[in-house]
């Protein structure tokens, strides 16, 4: 925050060095032309200001008729704003970035560069990350993963099985299934059947 102040109490002390400087090395321009020239610019891009805001309130309408949030039109309505404000301030540096906030060419691509690098971020820190869609389809928010896939749990009591660390038989060629873990682990329910069917292994 202190860096974004930092940069506009700046933004004067450049005006006053360019003009000075302008003044002093130009014998056919003085100090009146000078006023004439932050005047005529302002007054400019002030018309460009107000056309393009009226073109930003009929996109704006358009698109909340056509059932979509108009949220590029609410940043250019901002970025009109700031461009208005930058305008009105006498300097050759405000009245260059009121021009590239105003004009579409350039506003375009800083509005993309705020949505991506401004707001996207805010609303995920807002939001646990569904603002842009990351969102947690297994496993918990805190729980690391491995380059295979696999989840590290914490608990001692669980065992986290991946694609290829088991089989399954269904057992459409005899009367059981069997469930190979590719170690000790197996099961095999056929011969449970059997063995209960048996009345020796009773």
């Amino acid at each position: 925050m202190l860096r974004w102040i930092a940069a506009l109490l700046l933004i004067p002390f450049l005006d006053a060095v360019i003009l000075a400087v302008v003044v002093s090395q130009t014998t056919y321009l003085g100090w009146v032309g000078m006023v004439l020239l932050v005047v005529l610019t302002g007054l400019v891009g002030m018309l460009l200001v107000r056309a393009e805001g009226r073109r930003t309130v009929r996109k704006m309408q358009r698109s909340l008729a056509q059932g979509e949030p108009p949220t590029n039109q609410l940043l250019d309505g901002g970025l009109l704003i700031a461009a208005g404000a930058f305008l009105l301030t006498p300097g050759l540096v405000t009245d260059a970035v009121g021009f590239l906030l105003v004009v579409p060419v350039t506003r375009i691509p800083i509005r993309a560069a705020i949505k991506r690098f401004v707001i996207v971020p805010y609303a995920d820190k807002k939001t646990g990350g569904f603002a842009s869609g990351k969102v947690w389809t297994f496993g918990f928010p805190d729980q690391e993963t491995a380059r295979d896939g696999r989840t590290d749990s914490t608990d001692a009591g669980t065992y986290d099985l991946g694609a290829d660390d088991y089989t399954v038989d269904d057992g459409r060629d005899g009367d059981g299934y069997t469930i190979d873990f590719g170690d000790e682990r197996t099961s095999d329910a056929s011969d449970e059947l059997d063995d209960s069917d048996d009345p020796s292994a009773r």
